[in-house]
């Protein structure tokens, strides 16, 4: 079974408590216990973003280790904005295989398949009153994405998107992002980002031909969502 969640803002090597957020209240136990509960060490789930508060790679390795030892299955981590311990992909696989977290994978410029679905995704970014800063970001993550498509469509399976940012919140879409999912006529897109109010704005449904799917972690429960 392939699952996904995102959003779980760990905070177990640095001082960031999450549970101080309204909904919050022992996340990281009720994580676990639902987690758990349904994935097996055969599944696989994709992990949208924002997994750790840590500043830097090194003050991170309590939250990969709970990831790693606490959960069950194999897990694919996209990357969030706050995700800023994530520096090289050399050097974040360099860093879990030191440590042992062989359950970990990073999806980055690349593709992996399982249960016949090929999962692509990236970044992602938004729109802020169209500072050049913000576009070149978006352009960047929007190479990113189709290189991990591309790297799917050699895989064979069933190109799903898992992207971190929301491709559209309410009347804003990020074209740049939509439009590379039909040019590979991708037809599930799973995002996270969204907490607390702004989960109401989430598109949950269709739209373009793409059925688009809010997983982040308060906005699903904590609690992952199978997706095959």
């Amino acid at each position: 079974m392939i699952y996904t969640i995102g959003d779980l803002h760990l905070s177990l090597g640095c001082d960031k408590p999450q549970d101080i957020f309204p909904g919050w209240t022992n996340y990281v136990e009720r994580l676990r216990n639902n987690w758990n509960s349904k994935v097996t060490d055969d599944d696989t789930v994709i992990l949208l973003g924002d997994h750790s508060w840590a500043m830097k790679l090194e003050n991170c390795a309590d939250d990969l280790r709970f990831i790693h030892e606490e959960l069950r299955g194999r897990k694919i981590l996209v990357k969030g904005n706050h995700d800023l311990w994530w520096s090289t992909t050399k050097k974040v696989n360099d860093f879990i295989e030191a440590h042992g977290f062989s359950s970990i994978s990073f999806l980055f410029n690349n593709a992996y398949l399982a249960e016949g679905i090929s999962i692509c995704g990236t970044r992602g970014w938004i729109r802020e009153n169209g500072e050049p800063a913000d576009q070149k970001v978006l352009n960047r993550e929007a190479g990113r994405l189709e290189a991990s498509l591309q790297a799917g469509v050699k895989l064979g399976g069933e190109l799903v998107a898992f992207i971190h940012y929301p491709p559209i919140y309410g009347t804003e879409e990020n074209v740049l992002i939509t439009e590379i999912l039909h040019k590979y006529d991708v037809k599930r897109c799973y995002y996270a980002h969204l907490h607390g109010y702004s989960i109401k704005g989430a598109l949950n449904g269709e739209r373009g031909g793409v059925s688009y799917k809010l997983v982040s972690a308060d906005g699903i429960g904590f609690d992952p969502i199978k997706i095959n």
